[in-house]
């Protein structure tokens, strides 16, 4: 489909409340003085396509030197995404990456079959009161690429494709939509769309992929009639062309999904994986801290400290998660 959503309306149709498959509203949760809202896995839905985790961080001030710091922390089975819309992020990783993420740029984190990362706020920024508004992603691998060695991409946000048209404007992500391709390397389809529309302006879905979903940020949607305010995830049947529409204050919203999985996935703590055994040996090699020798190593320049397994989580069984 190609990107016309005002000037042809006829090759689309507005999504009817028939179209919506799953309706989730994330619960907000305050973790270290910042907002989280996690939209994925729910339980009505835990995954859209490959994505498996969504969560929306902030939007948060900060002051008096304040800011975020994740420490070190392991993952395998999956792909990290994080997109910010204000704010920015150091990335450390086991990979040697030192890379500062800002606003509608692309950091995407290969973990395949083993990768070790950090992400805080710089120095710099926290010299000075600021914000942070932002989503992080996970994407879990396809099975035959879950073992892949681990890696790293970052593209700027003018390397990213954009399309504006009326009131709409979109910058794809991830993935394949409107005809056109992110550069980012990814190993199964998908797509992950940031949309930005002015009140009353429509946004088309893609009509090429199999799972769909929209993600509201700021503003709201119009779906039949049915209005759908910020913080809440839609999950689209499969089908035909549709499109939804912008409220009296506009919207931005992110679009995503893609073709699902051949298989239920397992997630333990920051491990995903098609496999039981996998996310075993994984835990044994993060409690082993064999930084030199072992399946993980830590970041360069970020190695004097790690998130350790929580305790709770050793009571718990890795769990089974689908469509």
């Amino acid at each position: 489909m190609s990107w016309n959503p005002n000037q042809h309306p006829e090759l689309f149709t507005a999504a009817t409340m028939d179209d919506i498959e799953t309706q989730i509203i994330p619960r907000a949760r305050d973790i270290g003085g910042f907002e989280v809202r996690r939209a994925l896995p729910a339980p009505q839905r835990q995954m859209v396509g490959p994505f498996i985790f969504f969560d929306q961080m902030g939007p948060a001030e900060f002051i008096d030197h304040n800011g975020i710091d994740v420490r070190p922390h392991p993952h395998i089975g999956l792909g990290t995404v994080t997109y910010l819309y204000e704010g920015e992020f150091e990335h450390r990783d086991s990979l040697g990456t030192h890379q500062m993420i800002h606003p509608g740029e692309v950091n995407w984190m290969l973990a395949g079959k083993g990768v070790t990362h950090s992400e805080r706020t710089s120095e710099t920024t926290r010299s000075k009161p600021h914000n942070m508004f932002g989503i992080q992603t996970w994407v879990a691998l396809p099975e035959d690429k879950e073992d892949m060695a681990p890696d790293f991409e970052h593209h700027k946000k003018d390397a990213l494709p954009y399309f504006q048209d009326g009131g709409t404007s979109v910058r794809l992500i991830l993935g394949t939509g409107y005809g056109a391709t992110a550069p980012v390397t990814m190993q199964s389809e998908i797509f992950y769309i940031d949309a930005v529309l002015k009140p009353g302006a429509w946004f088309p879905l893609p009509d090429e992929h199999e799972d769909r979903g929209i993600y509201v940020t700021t503003g709201s949607i119009d779906v039949a009639g049915q209005s759908f305010e910020a913080g809440q995830m839609m999950v689209f049947r499969p089908g035909d062309k549709m499109a939804v529409k912008a409220g009296p204050t506009g919207a931005r919203l992110l679009a995503l999904g893609g073709a699902t999985l051949n298989g239920p996935r397992y997630i333990w703590w920051n491990f995903v994986s098609s496999s039981l055994e996998k996310i075993d040996l994984a835990k044994q090699g993060w409690k082993a801290q064999d930084w030199s020798q072992g399946l993980f190593s830590l970041p360069a320049g970020d190695s004097e400290e790690f998130i350790p397994i929580p305790p709770e989580m050793e009571r718990m069984r890795p769990k089974k998660w689908d469509r």
